[in-house]
């Protein structure tokens, strides 16, 4: 892979995804496996202004040794040092980083259920550091591909093939493969915009899911609630791009109101592990009953996680013809899977598709019907004949999605 080209995809990273200001700190997540992207990604982060970046640096390995020999209580406990670390972050607000390049399969084996345990616990004492850092910071996930992952994308390649295939896709689909990807990133987020707009229009108070795979779901909307797009914004009106790449308009739904059963088009991988072929079915907003041909245990302990780990907490728009879904590659991480087709996600909403969100507190946003949980777990549904009806506060039904696509 040109190094030019992963040059400019670090500086995507930096300055479309993070939108790194003069001055501000920056905090890099990533596995040990590509220390080489991570150096030119830290060094476009201070070309771009970073008055300082740190790395923290993870192991899926380690982890998984550490799984084997630990003990729940040991992998429960929050050290002080770990603490702190969140605490300085929450008060001073870093752009954050992640880059994910884990083994899809990487925790195959690992005891789930010690893991499920310790990441509950664990998460009672993180979430109201995240909670103090919502909406209030920059923060960007994108991707670089490792052994492991390249070669469940492409198994049947040679190592160093099928990590330079999968550098292709990455590039492909994070529309970083252009002469100027900062400058085709402003038009694919004009356009997604317009679409957002022309969907706020409608002021849709519920969306209706049909496909022939069984899919029949009614999901209730909140009326502050915008369908918003890739860009986002921070309540003091710093923009970024959370994730590199994205095809969503996307929008969070009212706890409470989803009413169906919907079915999975493809694997969700979680934690290392795979679940396949799965189904949740919702009465008054809460997965009740759910199935999966692989991996059902690990799916029922996420929709376990806590009290809101079983209600929706986002509803997103993408077409089947996505650029992603149109390469014809399961990518096996939903970074990309989720940007090719529709899909929902458990757990927590997002606040900032709230109208003027700055100007509410989080007990505003609970009475509203955002819903609140550790985990944000997304999994897709966008079947090739997926059909989307907005249903409208008079009654009107606008067909939204035909055929896997846009209807208007």
């Amino acid at each position: 892979m040109k190094k030019s080209l992963i040059r400019n995809y670090a500086k995507l990273i930096a300055r479309v995804g993070g939108n790194i200001q003069k001055g501000q700190e920056v905090f890099i997540t990533a596995e040990v496996d590509r220390p080489d992207f991570i150096l030119m990604l830290a060094e476009e982060c201070y070309r771009a202004g970073a008055s300082n970046v740190f790395v923290d640096w993870k192991c899926q390995k380690f982890d998984k040794l550490a799984a084997r020999f630990e003990t729940v209580r040991s992998l429960s406990c929050v050290e002080s040092w770990e603490e702190a670390k969140l605490a300085y972050q929450a008060d001073t607000l870093p752009v954050t980083i992640k880059i994910l390049s884990a083994d899809p399969d990487g925790m195959k084996g690992a005891d789930r259920e010690k893991l499920t345990l310790a990441s509950m616990a664990r998460s009672s004492i993180t979430k109201p550091y995240a909670d103090r850092m919502a909406n209030r910071h920059q923060w960007c996930v994108a991707a670089v591909p490792s052994v492991g992952w390249a070669k469940k994308v492409f198994p049947g390649e040679r190592a160093n093939v099928a990590v330079e295939k999968l550098w292709q896709l990455i590039l492909m689909t994070a529309r970083a493969d252009g002469k100027d990807p900062l400058t085709d990133w402003m038009w694919h987020n004009r356009e997604l915009k317009e679409r957002c707009d022309a969907l706020n229009a409608y002021k849709f108070v519920s969306l209706e899911y049909k496909s022939a795979n069984g899919t029949d779901l009614r999901v209730g909307l909140i009326g502050k609630a915008k369908f918003i797009s890739g860009k986002k914004s921070t309540a003091d009106g710093k923009y970024f791009n959370p994730n590199i790449p994205t095809e969503e308009c996307f929008t969070t739904p009212k706890r409470g109101e989803a009413e169906g059963v919907v079915y999975a088009v493809k694997p969700l991988s979680y934690g290392g592990e795979l679940i396949e072929d799965f189904w949740i079915r919702f009465e008054k907003g809460r997965a009740v009953a759910c199935g999966a041909r692989k991996n059902e245990a690990l799916l029922k302990s996420i929709l376990a996680m806590d009290e809101g780990a079983s209600y929706l907490g986002e509803c997103a728009l993408v077409p089947y013809d996505s650029p992603i879904n149109k390469c014809g590659i399961l990518f096996y991480n939903t970074l990309f899977d989720e940007n090719a087709c529709c899909h929902l996600a458990l757990g927590r909403g997002y606040s900032n598709t709230i109208e003027h969100f700055a100007d509410y507190t989080k007990s505003d946003f609970t009475a509203m019907g955002v819903n609140d949980s550790a985990i944000h777990v997304d999994f897709m549904i966008g079947a090739e004949d997926l059909e989307i009806t907005g249903v409208t506060a008079n009654g009107a039904r606008v067909p939204v999605f035909r055929g896997g696509n846009w209807a208007f």
